[in-house]
């Protein structure tokens, strides 16, 4: 993908410095702002936009820059460490995932609830479609937003 966006990568991460995942063989610089950026999103259960991370961190009292924040970010994306991807609004938002292989999202539109799916068919139907039409070396992403169970019940509550 050429936005650097990811839905999982085929390296497994590997558990380093502090708590931190990286991948095995992958050298990058350990600094404190890169450790208190990764701590962040090993706390989060839902994706984070850039901004949003920057508010966390500065709440925390951590001194990371936005632009800071921002290439890590697109550092730890690289290499396979967290997910990215527009949420229904355009924005992009990251998230370290628990599964390492690839994967799409649930993703709800009220709340930002993710869920991890896998999904065998979309793989089955996005290699036909590339062999078809002559494509290698293909990536995708499909991401699926509606409602969560909890923001249906609240909103069928009103």
């Amino acid at each position: 993908m050429s936005n650097g966006a990811t839905t999982g990568g085929s390296q497994a991460p590997a558990e380093a410095v502090a708590g931190t995942k990286e991948l095995p063989g992958k050298e990058q610089r350990v600094t404190k702002q890169r450790l208190a950026v990764s701590a962040a999103l090993d706390e989060l259960d839902d994706f984070v936009s850039t901004q949003e991370l920057h508010r966390i961190l500065q709440e925390r009292g951590t001194s990371v820059s936005l632009a800071t924040s921002y290439r890590i970010l697109q550092s730890l994306a690289d290499d396979g460490l967290v997910d990215v991807l527009r949420n229904a609004d355009g924005e992009v938002v990251y998230r370290r995932c628990a599964v390492t292989g690839h994967h799409h999202h649930l993703l709800c539109r009220n709340c930002g609830k993710a869920v991890e799916v896998e999904a065998p068919a979309v793989e089955a139907w996005a290699a036909r479609i590339a062999s078809e039409h002559g494509f290698t070396a293909v990536e995708h992403t499909v991401e699926i937003f509606g409602l969560c169970p909890e923001c249906t019940a609240l909103q069928a509550g009103r």
